[in-house]
């Protein structure tokens, strides 16, 4: 795909629109069969990974809604109903998956050069957070999207029920590159009920709907907390996610309440849904992993 300040081409797979940005002004139109042809030899091939039979993506659009603390405790949560379960970490930027999952030791690679994925709490994991040292990554898109496809297709997962992927905020490389690159079986929307992440949140969905990906549904963090001393429940902002998923025409898979102890569980390295597996944190991260279970039973 080509990207430039003249020319900007989004090609779905199967896709039937070419997008033209020149100068203030967007201009579609329908792309013949020569076209489309010649946009679909420039992209590369969705090829399942070896032995991992679901891949599930886990997207906010907005940062700072609880994304990646989802994806670790879905993850968690999926392998205690029994899954074969991996996550990788797609935050090329801002990976937090080895802190929340407790793994720090670099990856060993086997005898064909592939990277062998860490394993804590029953899940494989791989993050660049494990291969880079302390300091920022600073890479341009291309740099970006080889490294998704190397932490990918150059891992040795296995056999795995379900690869949970927790993907960066917005809508670039990272989510392009996954896209063209493997079948994703769905996406789990994160977001929190503020109108500004749901806005975006929304972007993310259609982007996706544009390259063909089902939405499982989507989880509303942060929009109460429950009180330690009568467990009376209080709403922090007002009901507009039911306005929004209505429009996208999914459901809300859970609502999961602000906990101090998220924090530090995430911070020491021990899933919340492990340490307090009694809890409503735990019994909202067992409801989504139930309904994702059911979403890819169906889709097979």
């Amino acid at each position: 795909m080509i990207f430039n300040s003249s020319t900007c081409v989004l090609a779905a797979h199967q896709s039937t629109r070419l997008w033209l940005n020149t100068g203030s002004k967007m201009l579609c139109s329908k792309v013949n069969q020569r076209q489309a042809e010649l946009m679909a030899r420039s992209l590369p091939k969705r090829m399942p990974l070896p032995g991992v039979q679901n891949i599930v993506v886990v997207s906010s659009g907005k940062g700072g809604v609880g994304k990646t603390t989802t994806a670790v405790n879905l993850a968690v949560t999926l392998a205690r109903h029994g899954k074969t379960v991996g996550l990788l970490d797609g935050d090329i930027f801002g990976p937090s998956v080895p802190r929340m999952m407790n793994i720090s030791e670099a990856p060993l690679v086997d005898e064909q050069n592939r990277m062998i994925p860490l394993v804590n709490y029953g899940v494989k994991c791989l993050s660049m957070g494990l291969l880079v040292e302390t300091g920022p990554v600073v890479w341009r898109g291309p740099l970006v999207m080889s490294a998704i496809q190397r932490l990918l297709k150059g891992a040795f997962w296995g056999q795995l029920d379900i690869l949970i992927v927790d993907t960066p905020p917005g809508t670039g490389d990272v989510h392009l590159s996954l896209s063209q690159n493997i079948p994703i079986d769905g996406v789990v929307l994160i977001s929190s009920p503020q109108a500004a992440a749901l806005d975006i949140t929304k972007k993310g969905a259609q982007m996706y709907r544009t390259l063909q990906v089902p939405l499982i549904g989507l989880v509303e963090n942060m929009s109460h907390v429950v009180c330690d001393n009568c467990s009376n429940r209080i709403e922090l902002a007002e009901n507009l996610t039911d306005k929004y998923v209505e429009e996208l025409s999914i459901e809300v898979l859970a609502r999961v309440p602000i906990e101090k102890d998220v924090m530090q569980c995430s911070d020491a390295g021990t899933p919340v849904c492990l340490k307090f597996p009694n809890s409503q944190l735990a019994k909202a991260y067992d409801m989504i992993a139930t309904k994702v279970i059911d979403f890819l039973s169906i889709k097979q």
